[in-house]
């Protein structure tokens, strides 16, 4: 279950990715499609989320800024 940590209300464009970048902002950028390269990116949103490890941070269909605890499956990797 994802948890909402901040209301941000943005409003997607089709054909951009919306994600939380390293600084804890929102960014979008053109995707590629095809033989078409995407676009660099640029900043939405200030917010400053603070990262923990061991869960995933996205925006929601609401445009704010949610995370989940992530998943992890499959074989533990012999050393």
């Amino acid at each position: 279950m994802a948890k909402k940590l901040m209301k941000v209300g943005i409003k997607r464009v089709k054909g951009f990715l919306y994600y939380i970048d390293k600084q804890g902002d929102v960014s979008c950028a053109k995707m590629a499609r095809g033989a078409k390269k995407g676009g660099s990116p640029k900043k939405v949103a200030k917010c400053g989320v603070k990262r923990q490890k061991g869960y995933l941070y996205f925006v929601d269909k609401q445009g704010d800024i949610s995370c989940a605890v992530m998943k992890r499956g499959g074989k533990k990797k012999k050393k």
